[in-house]
Parts: C-alpha cells; structure tokens; sequence
C-alpha cells in the first residue's frame, strides 16, 4: 500500500479549468454538450423500487431524472424530480395508494412513450439545435438513442448545457391533457366539497 502525502496550498493561486471552456458557444457541437453513458455509467434505478425510495435517492444524489431498468438490466423508462411531485404523490394516495408503497412503475414514463435524438443526427448539429429541440418538446431533458445497436447512447440536461454555456435556458413545459384535466378535476373536487 501506498503511502499518501497531504500538501500546503498557500503558495497555490490559480485553479484549473478545462481549456475548451472558453471556446463553448451556441454553435459548439451537439456532443460536446451530451451525457454519453458510452463513458459516464448511466445513473439507474430498478424497476421494483417505490416512488418515494426514487424521490429520497434524488435528493440525496442531487439528480433530478435516472433511467428506471428492471430485473434483467433492460431500460423499462425513466423517472424525473417532476413525475414525484407531491401532487402527483398524492393524486396516488387518493387512488387507494399507500403513500411508501407506490410503486416507481406507476409514476414513471414508461420507455414506449418517450422520444429520442438519434445520435447520428447529432454529430452534424450544434447546441443550438438542441436548445430549440427541448424548448420547442417543453422537455427539461433528452434522451439520446443509437438507432443502429438499439441502445440508450446518453442524455441532454437543459440545466447542464446551461452550466457549460453559462447561459440561462429557459424550457417552459408544455402542457398535456393529462394537466388540464387534473386542473379541470380538481377545481371540480373542490367545487363539491364547498357545496357539502
């Protein structure tokens, strides 16, 4: 075993930074920007975990989305900070739900709804384009496919562009039918407990 040495860093001045850092901009490549699980592990969650196991892992690890694999390692879906929220949790509850024992695979996005980039396209596009694909998707995220080998190539994070361009990007999501009709219920749930 080696024995290690700590050091005084009072004559230390500067700190370093990679070099490419000050040549970012909006027309840098598309893959310079992506979260490539070719050389980062993608940050996964099994199928079998609850809702709020999902929600505690996030907030321990400051991740706001992980891949959701089942028992065999295949991608089944992914599960992000906004598909925890407490309404949500509690729209659940409503249904009959113990609140720890709903199951990740009821709040999840489950893989046969979700869209893709493909990884080709992306070697011939800039950040820019990515910007415009999430914000004209309202997605905060983008998965990253290889439509050759069938496999999940890596992810885009509105939030890590906009760290690395130094940038802020706002992605407004869109609505769904999905929220005007809970909008639409719930206004109506509560219209019925005033009237009783």
């Amino acid at each position: 075993m080696k024995k290690l040495h700590f050091y005084h860093v009072s004559s230390v001045d500067e700190l370093a930074q990679p070099q490419e850092t000050n040549q970012i901009t909006l027309d840098s490549p598309a893959l310079t920007f992506l979260t490539d699980f070719s050389v980062t592990e993608p940050l996964m969650i099994d199928s079998s975990a609850s809702a709020i196991e999902a929600k505690e892992l996030m907030q321990k690890t400051h991740v706001r989305l992980q891949m959701v694999v089942d028992e065999n390692n295949h991608f089944v879906g992914i599960i992000s900070a906004d598909d925890l929220i407490d309404r949500k949790l509690v729209m659940k509850v409503s249904e009959g739900n113990l609140r720890n024992e709903i199951p990740i695979t009821e709040m999840m996005r489950k893989k046969e709804s979700l869209m893709a980039l493909d990884i080709e396209e992306l070697s011939r596009a800039n950040i820019r384009d990515v910007i415009n694909a999430l914000r004209d998707s309202g997605q905060q995220h983008a998965l990253v496919i290889s439509r050759d080998n069938h496999k999940i190539r890596g992810i885009f994070s509105a939030s890590d562009i906009s760290r690395k361009l130094h940038l802020p990007i706002d992605i407004q999501r869109r609505s769904t039918f999905f929220d005007v009709f809970m909008a639409i219920n719930s206004k109506h749930v509560s219209n019925l407990a005033v009237a009783s």
